[in-house]
């Protein structure tokens, strides 16, 4: 059994950057939003804004899932134990899948609070609600742009659902500004409800990728364009390999992905060169650093795997 532990420091070093950007701005985001929910409380009973109120309710969710991917990443970054090999790693895309739960519960509540109000629609004092609103809105952008600066946003699933968060709450303070419009102008209080259903499904289509892409990597999927095939070929390819089979690609975390496979070489042929061949192609074809390559000879039978 052969492994290859030669991490080349240039992409390992990248990681590491890149996680503390999304420490950096994961922070920033939490403090701005904890800061706005207080003030939508207190706008909210103060203008008796239920638009308001329920916004402060969609950002105590925000603030604690900004809490929860600050956490997952604190956590991951301990070191592998003899019992958690990977380390905590994966504790971070269980704080997506939660968080993507948390946003489908979220936009239920909102969806059934709205048919409330749609059968009684009740008077709003708009114009504290419309300014209350505007300043949540240029937080929230804040906050998103932190996130969007500091972090990866496209390929880090915990921060992609905390911005995900974010961006659902700009949506609402857009929505409370463009209903207390219609309301100061036309007294159509019915245009609350119905912006605030509006923005609840553009907060389950988001929710909906987090929960996909969270389930796929808990499911072991093989990461986004990364093609199986295409790398069985490849390693195929090499001169004096005969075939690979047990081909197993998977995610441990956002920007980490491992590989193992076995390989069935000639018996004359230098395995040591074939395996150090299959690990330079595996690394220059899709980044993966985490290669265990079982080599083996006519001699050697395995019993047949499972999967």
């Amino acid at each position: 059994m052969s492994h290859d532990h030669h991490h080349h420091h240039g992409h390992h070093h990248h990681f590491d950057t890149q996680r503390e950007g999304n420490k950096k701005g994961l922070l920033i985001a939490l403090i701005i939003t904890a800061g706005i929910m207080v003030l939508e409380f207190v706008g909210g009973l103060f203008t008796n804004s239920l638009a308001l109120l329920s916004d402060s309710g969609h950002m105590l969710s925000d603030t604690s899932s900004l809490a929860l991917s600050l956490v997952a990443i604190w956590f991951a970054n301990r070191a592998a134990s003899a019992k958690k090999t990977y380390g905590y790693y994966r504790f971070e895309i269980l704080a997506a899948l939660f968080n993507g739960v948390a946003l489908f519960v979220i936009a239920g509540f909102i969806i059934y609070e709205a048919y409330q109000r749609v059968l009684e629609p009740q008077s709003v004092a708009s114009g504290s609600m419309m300014l209350i609103a505007a300043v949540g809105l240029l937080a929230n952008l804040i906050s998103a742009w932190s996130l969007m600066r500091q972090g990866d946003v496209k390929g880090n699933v915990n921060l992609r659902s905390a911005y995900l968060h974010v961006l659902g709450d700009a949506l609402g303070s857009i929505g409370a500004i463009v209903a207390g419009l219609l309301m100061m102008l036309f007294g159509w209080y019915i245009a609350d409800p119905i912006i605030s259903v509006v923005v609840s499904v553009l907060i389950l289509k988001s929710a909906w990728g987090v929960l996909a892409h969270s389930v796929h990597i808990l499911m072991e999927g093989s990461p986004e364009g990364v093609d199986h095939s295409e790398i069985k070929n490849l390693l195929e390819n090499i001169e004096g390999v005969k075939d690979v089979h047990d081909l197993h690609i998977w995610t441990i975390t956002s920007g980490l992905d491992s590989l193992s496979c076995h390989m069935r070489v000639e018996d004359e042929k230098d395995c040591q060169q074939i395996l150090q061949k299959a690990i330079d192609l595996v690394h220059d074809h899709c980044g993966i650093e985490h290669t265990t390559i079982q080599i083996e000879k006519s001699a050697l039978q395995h019993r047949t795997l499972k999967v």
